[in-house]
């Protein structure tokens, strides 16, 4: 199973029982077959994906297949391994914007591609442990673990401007526009006002009728949320109306060059705009991928 038994700690914290519901055991060969299971699609998939008639005469629809992807390297850059990379975004000018984590280590960053010493750089509080980012407009959103208030920047300057609360934990934040979509490791996705964080809707997400959970950093791309998968090489893509996984992404291709350490992990999603690439990291690597997704 490659990445996917791979023993990682997320924030160097003890894991809840909720958050030990290991990602493999809920989708791997049993439900829904990852490439790490299988390389080609298993034929028998197609009638499972038929309605079923059970001897009650009642007819059901069993939940759709994921499609099977790969990430493809097109290019490797550098990139500044120092950065434990909680929120990775492309910003309008092409440069990347970078949420890191850590306590006395978060905060948020502006790289130029290939580079390794930040442009701009706001540093957050040494009691607050940065998470997730994303962009709506003018104001740049970087979220925070346990401290249940999300951060607000000037996009262009990446000067704190304000913060609004939510509850539980942030982990992931992308935006859809007239609504932010957030993670907290749980199953759940969350939708949020992008000035308030007033929970709007929420979904379960699901792959093949069973909840996957430990849902990480998010990139919202037409319509469409991928994410990436705490202790895992996979990224879903997540159909917001229903929750339901359409495409699992087998990242596994990627070399991960940083320091050995469990949090080291692929974390950081950015659709590069105008095109059908996206730019890969993870926690303290020294590596950007430029992929696309076949």
């Amino acid at each position: 199973m490659g990445s996917l038994l791979s023993p990682a700690s997320h924030r160097q914290r003890p894991r809840n029982r909720q958050q030990t519901r290991r990602w493999g055991a809920l989708l791997a060969c049993a439900g829904l077959a990852l490439s790490a299971c299988s390389s080609t699609p298993d034929a028998d998939r197609d009638a499972d994906s038929a309605a079923s008639a059970p001897e009650d005469g009642v007819t059901t629809a069993a939940a759709p297949t994921a499609e099977h992807l790969k990430a493809r390297v097109v290019e490797r850059l550098d990139y500044d391994e120092s950065l434990f990379t909680q929120g990775l975004e492309v910003d309008e000018d092409g440069t990347l914007l970078v949420g890191s984590g850590r306590h006395g280590e978060s905060g948020v960053h502006r790289l130029v591609p290939g580079e390794t010493s930040p442009q701009q750089s706001t540093a957050l509080a040494g009691d607050q442990f940065g998470e997730g980012i994303t962009r709506n407009g003018d104001t740049l959103w970087q979220l925070t673990w346990k401290s249940g208030t999300a951060l607000s920047f000037d996009a262009e300057t990446l000067q704190p401007t304000g913060s609004a609360e939510y509850s539980g934990e942030g982990w992931g934040l992308c935006d859809m526009g007239d609504q932010l979509a957030l993670s907290d490791g749980t199953s759940t996705l969350r939708f949020v006002d992008p000035e308030s964080f007033d929970e709007l809707d929420r979904v379960t997400v699901t792959a093949e009728g069973k909840e996957v959970d430990e849902l990480n950093e998010l990139e919202c791309v037409d319509g469409q949320i991928y994410a990436n998968v705490w202790f895992s090489t996979d990224i879903l893509r997540i159909d917001p109306s229903t929750g339901m996984v359409n495409a699992v992404i087998d990242a596994s291709v990627l070399d991960n060059n940083a320091a050995a350490n469990p949090d080291n992990v692929l974390n950081g999603i950015a659709h590069i705009p105008g095109t059908d690439e996206y730019y890969l990291t993870g926690k303290r690597w020294p590596d950007l991928y430029r992929v696309t997704f076949e």
